[in-house]
């Protein structure tokens, strides 16, 4: 409750009002519209405020297209860019009211209060306020007069629209209906500490139901924040997607057995942070691998360590440029490489919905040739009859089929092994070498794992 009452516990703080999370939603999606990254717009929020602001922002970023559609319909010119980022907010949260966090009559009062109560909007709050009781007065026709505009109807850019339904003519409506969703909170099972059996029934005691899913997996039925899962702290389970559990076990597998006697095998992570698939690989491995963590970024290669550091492992971290071998390479060659590479996280909208309205279409075609150049610089590094396994969390053939091919004309060194390929949104698991529903609802991702021939 956020009325008075006497009986109120003082030691429980009130909830925020409805009007300032409002406000503050409207700032971060200013903010990404100026080009900001979602993580960072929301980590600006007030921490105590925040949980709810992002996910009031979450909402509005999934019906963008939709907002900006009806505002179209209400206002002939575009207002100020404070004014408009909350008439979007309150526009994309209230057009169906079957997914309305809040009735949209308190939503359009309530905006009309963040409008008056903040400077940068005061001028506009009459008119924020005339366009929002009009859309209450006419919602039905001004829904239906939007239904016609892809962009609306899809809440992506009419680039990225036209893109999957050339890159997956049948199932490109399905991809993005499941860009709109919540995704689900996944886990994997450090192994090392225990079996998914026993962790399975250690979060059923805690009263959290989860599903079984992939090798290691388990998919919660209802997201929680880490601190509620037993033993996250000392690392009996780590969030990782089950599409992104693949990576180790691909690249290990039938690896390990030919390493007996011989040493650890030498494992380069090419692109590492977080750290996520770092840790499944010695999860995987232990004494088995020689793993170096490689990370471009100083800041980011800092979560490596954290992620290590939670899970009791160790591995050789280095801050460099994967593209630039000669800066940090011994020029010893490498049995196994995952070159996780920077992509457009097309795949991965679920979990981030400002990706979709930050990219830009030449954005793919970039991305593109810098994973060219990682693959062709990091190629070399692999040892005959060693292998490199190439992911991107993108649903786009570009950085996906289309790199192997060109890569793979231009190799004759290089043979492709069994690969899941393309595995898309929600698709349960449906692509080569993963058996049908195995993973269960998971991110879009492409694997393609190459093994270096012998020379003749």
């Amino acid at each position: 409750m956020t009325d008075s009452s006497d009986s109120l516990d003082a030691s429980q703080p009130l909830a925020p009002p409805l009007w300032r999370q409002l406000q503050l939603t409207a700032v971060a999606l200013a903010a990404i519209r100026g080009g900001v990254s979602g993580t960072v717009a929301f980590d600006a929020v007030p921490p105590e405020l925040r949980p709810g602001v992002q996910a009031l922002g979450f909402q509005v970023l999934r019906w963008l297209g939709r907002a900006e559609a009806l505002r179209r319909q209400l206002a002939k010119r575009t207002p100020p860019p404070a004014a408009d980022a909350l008439l979007c907010t309150a526009l994309a949260l209230a057009w169906d009211v079957t997914q309305a966090p809040y009735e949209p009559f308190t939503l359009v009062d309530q905006t009309v209060e963040a409008a008056k109560r903040n400077p940068g909007t005061r001028a506009q709050a009459s008119f924020v306020n005339a366009c929002l009781r009009r859309f209450l007065r006419e919602r039905e026709e001004l829904v239906a007069a939007t239904d016609r505009e892809p962009v609306a109807q899809w809440n992506h850019p009419r680039w990225w629209i036209e893109r999957l339904r050339r890159d997956h003519p049948r199932e490109w409506q399905r991809v993005l209906e499941a860009d709109n969703t919540q995704a689900p909170m996944t886990l994997r099972v450090n192994t090392r500490h225990g079996d998914r059996p026993s962790y399975q029934a250690a979060l059923a005691a805690a009263g959290l139901q989860a599903v079984p899913v992939g090798a290691a997996g388990l998919q919660l039925l209802r997201a929680r924040p880490v601190q509620a899962l037993p033993g996250f702290a000392e690392g009996h389970c780590s969030v990782q997607d089950a599409a992104a559990q693949l990576a180790a076990p691909l690249l290990l597998e039938g690896l390990l057995g030919g390493a007996q006697g011989a040493g650890p095998l030498r494992v380069l992570d090419a692109c590492a942070a977080p750290g996520g698939k770092t840790a499944h690989l010695l999860e995987l491995a232990g004494p088995a691998i020689e793993l170096t963590a490689l990370e471009v970024d100083a800041a980011r290669s800092r979560r490596i360590d954290d992620t290590l550091a939670r899970l009791g492992l160790r591995a050789k971290v280095v801050v460099a440029d994967a593209g630039r071998p000669k800066e940090w390479w011994d020029g010893q060659a490498f049995d196994a490489i995952l070159l996780d590479a920077p992509c457009t996280a097309s795949g991965i909208v679920r979990r981030h919905p400002d990706v979709r309205w930050l990219r830009r279409e030449s954005d793919t075609e970039q991305l593109a040739l810098l994973q060219a150049m990682l693959l062709a610089a990091l190629w070399p590094l692999v040892r005959p009859g060693g292998r490199l396994l190439y992911c991107t969390c993108s649903v786009f053939r570009e950085e996906g089929a289309h790199q192997i091919d060109a890569f793979l004309a231009h190799n004759t060194d290089a043979r492709l092994l069994p690969s899941p390929g393309h595995l898309l949104p929600q698709s349960g698991g449906i692509a080569r070498g993963v058996p049908d529903n195995a993973l269960g609802d998971h991110d879009g991702f492409f694997y393609a794992l190459l093994e270096k021939q012998a020379p003749c």
